[in-house]
């Protein structure tokens, strides 16, 4: 072993490196954006959900006059950074929005929430609890357990403010998800996720190889039109992707025993519009790329942002605020909460259209733009 060669090779490979922009910048920012990425998006905490009040509560008169409302004390006492609170008085209205999705949970307080309070804690025998009614949408765990962890909290304190002893029941009567554990959630993401990490990583690294030993090149100047190219590529990779699912969807019904509530074909529509788009994603890519080598440089910059922005391991209500409009440009968002919808809460088509139309958007979009690269680049 000679020294001399030893750093010979060293030299060429560092002039290589320095020499290919892409590959410089790639050693330094890929890492900075992987940082920051992570450190922003496991920084946030679950925020303005979308909750209702229904307080029916009478309160409790006391013989020397005044009524006190417990009930009005506790909700006082919430987190209005964590529960973004609408109050209404019609309860069949409050649980049809969380059946439309529009609000993740009902929070009930019954008549005769404060008057049982304080006559249990003064009496353990009393017969009566006083007890709050969650129904919500029990489908993300994490949203769930959101609500009643500031729940809790917000009774914790508004006891020890009155100095009595703890005579309340917090009640959860879901209206989706009941008994939903949290691989229930997690799968339907993973369905979306693998289908455009395959997806769009697979059309790059075949097209920039076509592209790099001169197959593309060879097909362009046949009759076949771009458009053509595109196409076959959109039904090939789109398949792969359908029967990624099916199979992964096996594996989750048959091993993991996941809840499956709704018409699985929908959900398997949703993910294969979304295997449309990311083909063309990755034809689209490719067209920043001469050899698969720089190809793989891209690979950051691809799972990144769906990793942590698309809702798969964790809802987008956990990310922070200001990062969270991000997520509505990312198409796997939308078959995310299409698959959910459809598979935890039993959406159908009418429900789930305008994620649907989302990704349907993105797909033609980016297959406008694949194209245009292709012509573009024949020139």
């Amino acid at each position: 072993m000679k020294f001399y060669r030893i750093m010979a090779i060293s030299r060429r490979v560092f002039r290589d490196v320095a020499n290919d922009k892409r590959s410089l910048a790639m050693l330094f920012l890929a890492p900075i954006f992987a940082m920051c990425v992570f450190g922003v998006a496991f920084s946030g905490d679950v925020e303005n959900v979308n909750v209702i009040i229904v307080n029916q509560d009478q309160g409790l008169t006391s013989p020397l006059g005044g009524t006190t409302y417990l009930s009005t004390e506790i909700i006082n006492n919430l987190n209005t950074t964590t529960l973004n609170i609408q109050n209404m008085t019609n309860l069949d209205e409050a649980r049809l929005k969380v059946e439309n999705g529009q609000s993740s949970a009902v929070i009930i307080f019954p008549e005769d929430f404060s008057k049982n309070a304080f006559l249990k804690s003064q009496n353990q025998s009393y017969p009566l609890n006083a007890e709050i009614i969650i129904e919500g949408d029990d489908s993300i765990t994490n949203i769930k357990n959101a609500i009643l962890k500031s729940v809790n909290q917000a009774i914790s304190d508004t006891l020890t403010e009155n100095g009595i002893t703890p005579a309340i029941k917090v009640t959860s009567d879901p209206i989706y998800g009941k008994d939903a554990e949290f691989i229930d959630f997690f799968v339907p993401g993973i369905l979306a996720f693998v289908v455009y990490l395959l997806t769009t990583i697979l059309t790059l690294i075949t097209f920039v190889g076509e592209r790099s030993n001169g197959t593309l090149e060879r097909v362009l100047a046949s009759p076949v039109t771009e458009g053509e190219v595109v196409t076959g590529y959109a039904i090939t990779f789109s398949t792969f992707g359908v029967l990624q699912v099916a199979l992964l969807m096996i594996i989750a019904i048959m091993v993991f025993n996941i809840m499956v509530v709704g018409n699985v074909i929908l959900a398997f529509f949703a993910v294969a519009i979304l295997a449309i788009a990311c083909q063309a994603l990755g034809i689209l890519l490719s067209s920043l790329a001469k050899r698969p080598e720089q190809a793989i440089q891209f690979f950051p910059f691809v799972i990144l942002p769906v990793f942590l922005l698309s809702g798969v391991f964790w809802p987008v209500q956990a990310i922070p605020y200001w990062l969270r409009p991000f997520s509505y440009i990312v198409p796997p968002t939308y078959a995310v909460d299409a698959c959910r919808a459809v598979m935890l809460k039993g959406w159908g088509l009418d429900k789930i259209w305008p994620d649907l139309l989302a990704l349907l958007i993105f797909a033609l979009f980016f297959l406008f733009l694949a194209v245009w690269t292709l012509k573009r680049g024949k020139k």
